[in-house]
């Protein structure tokens, strides 16, 4: 098989060698020669010899076939060839897939090998996996494990707060709830996801959110917790009284959140507080009414005692009338210590200065002294050092009492020798520095307890007879505390065993008794006034006055309203409320002398106590006169400005009625020279329409100054106070105004500690000053 291919790839090489003319002459001739030489074979194989014929044929015969044999061997050849090629296309081919096979064998096997890398990749992954999710598992399960405990807790402590009688809420740092307990949902009437994004303004009425968003914003600013009391209601009308704590809170990274709230129900709190207070007025009120109950029967056995000493009396009797009155004299100071010890505490000592003749108070404290030294078998001397000023101004009574204090202890703790008394005063700029000195002989007070004296209920303990515990513990502590108020003070020096000395010093303003003098009466003339004034009470007061002297009168009620009546061609003279309710007086004023050339005189009615005009007249007034109006101020200012000599009070008025009730009560209630002047002006009837038209207004007031008074709005005590003192005055209630006064200055010291006694005292007393007054008029 193998020469077979071998010669036919020879035939085939030599073909395409050769070229298919010339390869089909070659095997032509090689035929030609083939079938001579097999013709000339057969025929001599069979005849033996060979005939030119036969070669004929031979020859012949291979021309013949040649063709056929060229194409029949040529189409083999093609097909051979074309068998080739295909068949060497397919080597190659086969080659191809071979090194493709190859390639990706070894592909494969890198596949393989990276598949196998992969899948321990993947195993060790999967078992790492595998750890993880146990690890995950654990994690999830004590995870799980803590939200469940995290949640017991969250409801437990949830629990606490609902449980909570105190209110718990949060606001975020725009002031917008965000959470709160059930106490809260109470107060509010809101369920907490209702309550959710509102503000204090959609919960509380405009009063309360004001507050409480005020102290919000003051957490925020200060950064600080802060504490307050305030009123909440109810969705069911009722109010309650809440101690307010508010606390700023911050996330984990210092960011501010906002505010937590607490909020402790303290209603019990307060009317417990309220009924101590109750209580101390009730104590207040019996220690006056004993007071008041005890004085006239003390007054009357001094007053006797002091008449019958002064008649023919056989020795014994003398001593004992002496005992008599200096007892009623120590009973009567014993008590006026223990009424000041109860304001001592309700921080209400006050003094009532006026006008003093210091030379007879200096004698009568020396006539009372001695008579007391003269019973127990002392001696007492009063040494005047200096010149003393004939009137000053000081409170008579304190002064008296803090004197009668020293004198009678140094008596009480001397057992003989004496007691002397020394004065003397130093005059400069229309002041006195007054100094007395109570110089004794008796036991003296040891050094150390020297500082302790002053102290309230402090007695000092002496080793000998014990005479320091005598006493009350009271008395020094108030006479010093009175002197303080006098701009003055108290010391002492002593030495055991050789008498103690008190020094009193106080700084007091010089006075002058001026008596009155009488002008002849001439007519007045008849003006027509304009008045600004808010106060209702007060313009009927002043009208019926102005008007039952003759005048006309038009009034506005508020500084607009003023601008708008007023005509300087109408009127003869004006007066102006310094506060009115939209301006001042002083900005009238100013407007008036801006738009108008020719203007009558504006006079400037202040409530305020009137020691300097100057202020009123650099601010564009003409002069300024005090509320409640007099008779003699508004007369001088009517007489300055029409160019008339003044005149009195004297001129109008007819003759001085007796003294209806010259009591210390009725004098320090109410003001009887207004009163007196405006009833002998005016008659009683007015007086009384304008209490009434008082007692109708007051409980309007009362009820906005409390309502200030628990919002602690000092603005609103201020206004409250300053109507109220108006109104007062209008109708003589000196006391009651003189507190007003007090309670509409905030810049005094303490106004805040003291604004609550003031505006019970208000509240408490004015009814009880308007029966007095009525009494009074009554007896007028």
């Amino acid at each position: 098989m193998k020469p077979i291919k071998n010669l036919a790839q020879y035939y085939v090489d030599l073909l395409v060698k050769l070229g298919i003319l010339r390869f089909s002459i070659l095997l032509a001739l090689a035929l030609v020669a083939l079938a001579v030489v097999v013709q000339v074979g057969v025929t001599l194989v069979l005849t033996g010899h060979v005939d030119d014929i036969d070669i004929v044929r031979s020859v012949f015969f291979g021309l013949l076939i040649t063709p056929w044999a060229v194409y029949f061997l040529s189409v083999v050849v093609d097909q051979l060839e074309e068998s080739r090629q295909r068949l060497s296309k397919l080597v190659s081919k086969l080659k191809d897939m071979r090194s493709r096979d190859q390639e990706l064998n070894q592909k494969l096997q890198q596949n393989i090998a990276k598949l196998n890398q992969e899948i321990e990749e993947r195993i060790k992954a999967e078992e790492a996996r595998e750890e993880a999710m146990k690890d995950l598992e654990n994690e999830v399960y004590q995870r799980e494990r803590t939200q469940v405990e995290l949640a017991e807790r969250t409801a437990l402590l949830r629990s606490f707060i609902d449980a909570s009688p105190d209110l718990i809420y949060y606001r975020n740092a725009d002031g917008v709830f965000s959470g709160c307990n059930r106490a809260m949902e109470e107060l509010t009437g809101k369920k907490e996801n209702q309550l959710v994004g509102l503000t204090p303004w959609d919960v509380y009425s405009k009063e309360v959110a004001q507050q409480i968003v005020d102290t919000d914003q003051k957490v925020f600013a200060d950064n600080q917790a802060i504490t307050y009391e305030q009123w909440l209601e109810y969705p069911d009308g009722h109010r309650n009284y809440f101690e307010l704590r508010k606390v700023p809170f911050y996330s984990k990274d210092g960011r501010h959140l906002g505010l937590v709230g607490f909020g402790r129900d303290i209603t019990e709190r307060k009317r417990h507080e309220e009924s101590l207070e109750k209580a101390s007025r009730d104590k207040t009120t019996f220690i006056s009414t004993i007071s008041h109950e005890l004085r006239t029967p003390l007054n009357g056995i001094v007053g006797l005692s002091r008449m019958l000493l002064d008649t023919q009396l056989n020795e014994e009797q003398r001593h004992h009338m002496q005992t008599i009155n200096v007892s009623a004299i120590t009973l009567g100071n014993i008590f006026n210590d223990i009424i000041d010890m109860d304001k001592f505490d309700r921080r209400k000592l006050e003094l009532y200065p006026s006008t003093l003749n210091f030379e007879q108070f200096v004698a009568e404290m020396e006539s009372i002294s001695a008579l007391m030294a003269s019973q127990k078998g002392l001696r007492f001397d009063l040494e005047r050092l200096s010149d003393l000023p004939s009137a000053i101004e000081v409170d008579a009574t304190r002064l008296r009492q803090v004197l009668w204090n020293l004198v009678s202890n140094a008596m009480k703790f001397t057992k003989e020798g004496g007691v002397v008394m020394t004065v003397s005063a130093e005059v400069q700029d229309g002041y006195a520095d007054i100094t007395m000195e109570v110089e004794d002989s008796g036991i003296g007070i040891p050094e150390s307890e020297l500082d302790k004296i002053f102290a309230m209920y402090y007695q000092v303990k002496s080793g000998k007879d014990n005479l320091h515990a005598v006493g009350t513990g009271i008395g020094l502590a108030v006479s010093k505390q009175l002197i303080n108020m006098m701009d003055g003070d108290i010391s002492v020096t002593s030495e055991e065993g050789f008498g103690s000395t008190f020094t009193v010093s106080i700084h007091v303003p010089l006075a002058e008794e001026e008596e009155p003098q009488a002008v002849a009466p001439e007519q007045q003339q008849e003006l027509n006034i304009f008045m600004v004034e808010d106060i209702e009470l007060n313009i009927t007061v002043a009208r019926s006055l102005l008007e039952s002297m003759g005048h006309e009168v038009s009034v506005a009620m508020t500084g607009e309203e003023a601008l708008e009546m007023f005509d300087p061609e109408i009127y003869d003279l004006v007066f102006l409320d310094i506060q009115l309710p939209d301006m001042t007086g002083f900005d009238v004023a100013e407007y008036f002398r801006k738009t108008y050339k020719d203007l009558p005189p504006l006079v400037a009615l202040t409530a305020n106590v009137l020691k300097n005009k100057s202020e009123y007249l650099e601010k564009g007034m003409d002069d300024a006169i005090s509320k409640p109006l007099s008779v003699k101020d508004v007369q001088d200012v009517i007489a300055k400005f029409t160019q008339r000599e003044q005149v009195t009070l004297e001129q109008v008025v007819t003759p001085e009625p007796e003294q209806v009730d010259d009591s210390d009560q009725v004098t320090r209630l109410l003001d009887l020279d207004m009163l007196e002047s405006y009833v002998d002006i005016v008659g009683s009837q007015p007086v009384l329409d304008s209490i009434t038209m008082f007692e109708d207004m007051m409980p309007d007031y009362i009820e906005v100054l409390d309502s200030n008074m628990t919002a602690k709005h000092q603005d609103g005590i201020v206004s409250e106070a300053h109507k109220i003192k108006g109104a007062a005055g209008s109708i003589g209630l000196k006391r009651i105004q003189s507190v007003a006064q007090k309670a509409q200055s905030p810049d005094l010291p303490a106004w805040w500690e003291n604004i609550d006694d003031w505006v019970e005292e208000i509240k408490n007393e004015y009814q009880h000053d308007i029966q007095v007054l009525k009494q009074w008029l009554a007896k007028k």
